[in-house]
C-alpha cells in the first residue's frame, strides 16, 4: 500500500505556478521531517525542500525564493508550491518521509542517511 500519495503535477509555461500536494496515511506530518525531491532522465536526484515537525525549512539554491514547502497537520498533507517556474524545473517530482523521524531537514535534502519513505512521484512539466 503507497503510504505517500502526490498530485498537482501537469504542464505549464515558463513563469507560471503550480502547487503540489503529498497526503498521507499513514505518517502525521506534525511529527516527521518530509520533503520533496525530484529527478530527470540521467540526472542525480534532487532534494528540493524539506521541514521538519516544528515548521523549519530547507531548500535548494536553485529553488529559493520561488519554491514554498508548507503542510497542513490537520489534512496530513505536504505542498510545494512552486512559483515562476523554468524549463528546467521540469522532472519527475517525489515527497519523501524519514520514518524514524531522526533527520534534519538539511540531511534528509541530502539523503545522507537514506531510509526514506517515497511516493510515486507526479510529474512537472515547464515549456519556454
Amino acid at each position: 500500500q503507497v503510504q505517500l500519495v502526490e498530485s498537482g503535477g501537469g504542464s505549464v509555461q515558463a513563469g507560471g505556478s503550480l502547487r503540489l500536494s503529498c497526503a498521507t496515511s499513514r505518517y502525521s506530518t506534525s511529527s516527521y521531517c518530509m520533503g520533496w525531491f525530484r529527478q530527470t532522465p540521467g540526472k542525480e536526484r534532487e532534494g528540493v525542500a524539506a521541514i521538519v515537525s516544528d515548521g523549519y525549512t530547507s531548500y535548494a539554491d536553485s529553488v529559493k525564493g520561488r519554491f514554498t514547502i508548507s503542510k497542513d497537520n490537520a489534512k496530513n498533507t505536504l505542498y510545494l508550491q512552486m512559483n515562476s517556474l523554468k524549463p528546467e524545473d521540469t522532472a519527475m517530482y517525489y515527497c519523501a518521509v524519514d520514518p524514524a523521524g531522526l533527520q534534519t531537514p538539511e540531511e534528509l535534502r541530502g539523503e545522507t542517511y537514506g531510509g526514506l519513505d517515497w511516493g510515486q512521484g507526479t510529474q512537472v512539466t515547464v515549456s519556454s
